[in-house]
């Protein structure tokens, strides 16, 4: 048969009509399902948001997600600016959550201890929960024994930041703490933004403003276990810390002043080396930590932004490396994890040491120990403060 050149230009007419109309049902059908999870996407970004909750106060919670272009993805909460979720890959390309975390609002706002959390105003500890600034007194939450905690009964990990798209894969955390807040002088202005970069490594830049002089200190506080089993430890992890002293602690575990020599300590992590290679040994520093739980003087102060610590975790064959521009990094290996806390998946409880901290900061009592980096900050000066942590495979 015969077909003339108008009617194969017909067919070709229909034919591609039909196909654009079930390529825009399907679009239809995926933004529907979409709408149903409450899942935004902007056009302009990569990032992804979703509702998670509402507090008991009724403040709405969302959860935003940011994935670079090797599939690499991190999930953040607008309470408490927190990581629930860390994915990275492993030497196998698996990718898979390295970060302790819930899978509920509700869980994050019971006692928990601070995953993935911002941390403020004051990171760390603060002695007898008192600091003296410009002659005067200042009396702060008790809530760590006799002294300060990571802010107090409500710090930075307990409130909800607004939340803002500040690029194509960063997210702008803002959050106003009014002056006199859990006891702290003036009204200070903080953002931080978190960035994921295609070359696998989450920054976080801290920002913050003040209309009084206050004393300011933030960190991040994510737990990680870089085999992504939770019920493992992390006792196999090597570390590696950029720093020829540490800060030894009193009772309290606050900071004696001193600043000792790593060599020939536990706490001599130069040269790479297991957590578990010393962490049982008598030694009274460990002990008062029950394990580690103290803040290293980073080497090369004055040089900005530079390597600060490393893990590994050899069966995985995952990495991470921190470098930041600040002047301490609190190494803490989950010695009070005392597996009472339910994993994200639900299969069992967050044992003992089965997570890592590595928190860039000031350090803990800086208010009063003089001899310490000044944290002060004053009107008209911005607080600023960097941290990048890098994934790779070796």
């Amino acid at each position: 048969m015969k077909i003339s050149t108008n009617n194969l230009f017909g067919f070709g007419i229909v034919f591609l009509s039909l196909f654009f109309i079930q390529c825009k049902n399907g679009d239809k059908k995926a933004e529907t399902k979409e709408k149903e999870m409450n899942i935004e996407q902007s056009p302009k970004t990569k990032i992804k948001k979703e509702e998670y909750g509402t507090t008991s106060d009724g403040e709405k919670v969302a959860q935003y997600t940011l994935i670079n272009e090797n599939g690499m993805e991190v999930k953040i909460i607008t309470y408490g600016g927190r990581i629930t979720s860390l994915k990275a890959p492993d030497k196998n390309d698996e990718f898979e959550n390295v970060v302790l975390g819930f899978d509920s609002l509700e869980q994050y706002t019971k006692d928990n201890p601070f995953f993935g959390a911002l941390i403020g105003r004051f990171g760390n500890r603060i002695a007898n929960g008192k600091f003296t600034l410009d002659g005067e007194e200042y009396t702060l939450a008790q809530n760590d024994g006799e002294n300060h905690l990571h802010g107090g009964e409500k710090g930075f990990d307990k409130v909800v930041w607004d939340a803002e798209e500040a690029g194509e894969n960063s997210l702008k955390l803002i959050y106003i703490s009014e002056d006199m807040e859990e006891g702290y002088p003036g009204t200070l202005e903080t953002t931080v933004v978190y960035t994921l970069t295609d070359d696998n490594a989450l920054e976080v830049d801290y920002k913050a403003t003040t209309d009084k002089t206050t004393v300011v200190n933030l960190t991040q506080h994510a737990y990680f276990n870089l085999s992504a089993d939770f019920s493992e430890t992390i006792l196999d992890h090597k570390f590696e810390i950029n720093a020829d002293e540490f800060l030894p602690v009193n009772e309290t575990l606050i900071p004696t002043g001193e600043l000792k020599d790593v060599a020939g300590t536990p706490f001599d992590f130069r040269e790479a080396k297991t957590v578990e290679q010393h962490i049982e040994e008598k030694n009274e520093q460990l002990e008062r930590g029950q394990g580690y739980d103290h803040c290293w003087v980073l080497n090369e102060q004055d040089s900005g932004m530079r390597f600060a610590a490393s893990a590994y975790h050899e069966e995985s064959g995952r990495m991470l490396e921190v470098h930041t521009n600040e002047p301490g990094i609190q190494f803490y290996s989950g010695n009070f994890l005392d597996g009472t806390l339910p994993q994200a998946d639900g299969d069992g409880n967050y044992g003992h040491r089965s997570g890592f901290c590595l928190e860039t900061q000031h350090y803990p009592d800086s208010p009063n120990q003089e001899d310490f980096p000044s944290v002060v900050l004053e009107p008209g000066k911005t607080y600023s403060s960097k941290t990048s942590f890098k994934f790779s495979v070796k």
